[in-house]
């Protein structure tokens, strides 16, 4: 049972909200009784979601963004203050991956495309989301990093840099803005049976057998327990944790 947060009031931003942890952390938010904005560059699965939770009472508000593009991200905080005049807490979690390489092989393609979306993206949101929240002197953000931000895999050295990066914006900028009100961590979210994990998987039934191998907890996560660890760590139940990068993986990173 997880605990009940009070969050009226309040106003959540999530990207990559239109599915997986996303969509589970937007659906949270808004039931505990946030102001929630649903930001995706899947414009139509974005506004049917949206449509969902508004027509459940909550309140809501869809913003077509792609994180690597700081115009858009600008102008998704600009809405956001717009419909509710305030950004109390952020879950920077839109992501992409990309297919497994070796090293040598790795294009520069690739390589520039998820960092695009993965670190400079989440560089961006927080960037315009601190520019709001320094104004207050409050706020909480959680930056979605991946169990590929604390350890290697081979064939994925483009993904955890990415992943890498994130660990290291998310520490410097919590030094910078905890004395300021504003707490920020990360989040590293292990196999978590999400579209885009089952895409990967797909037609990978080795893969699979690898990955539950190194569960010690003998299954894959799910969207929702990503979405309660990133609500204890904008609540005030985490009043006094800043700079983390919370492993949430089943103990694969124990090893």
């Amino acid at each position: 049972m997880n605990p009940v947060y009070d969050f009226t009031g309040q106003v959540a931003l999530v990207t990559g909200a239109s599915s997986g942890m996303g969509l589970a952390t937007a659906q949270a938010f808004a039931q505990a009784g946030a102001a929630v904005v649903l930001a995706d560059v899947n414009a139509d699965a974005l506004a049917a979601q949206t449509e969902k939770l508004a027509a459940t009472g909550h309140r809501v508000l869809g913003v077509t963004c792609d994180v690597a593009d700081e115009v858009q991200v600008e102008d998704m905080l600009a809405q956001t203050i717009v419909a509710f005049g305030r950004l109390d807490m952020a879950f920077n979690n839109a992501g992409i991956q990309v297919d497994p390489s070796d090293a040598a092989d790795e294009t520069a393609e690739n390589f520039d495309r998820v960092n695009a979306v993965n670190m400079r993206g989440v560089w961006t949101c927080m960037k315009h989301e601190l520019k709001v929240m320094r104004e207050q002197g409050s706020g909480a953000i959680v930056n979605c990093s991946s169990l590929g931000g604390l350890v290697g895999l081979p064939q994925r050295a483009a993904y955890h840099a990415s992943k890498h990066g994130v660990i290291g914006m998310t520490r410097s900028a919590a030094m910078e803005y905890a004395p300021r009100g504003v707490r920020i961590n990360a989040i590293c979210p292990g196999t978590i049976y999400t579209p885009m994990v089952a895409d990967m998987l797909e037609g990978q039934a080795d893969a699979m057998k690898e990955i539950m191998r190194d569960q010690p907890i003998g299954r894959l996560g799910r969207a929702d327990e990503i979405a309660a660890s990133v609500l204890w760590l904008c609540s005030e139940g985490a009043s006094f944790v800043v700079g983390v990068a919370l492993p949430v993986d089943g103990g694969f990173t124990a090893h």
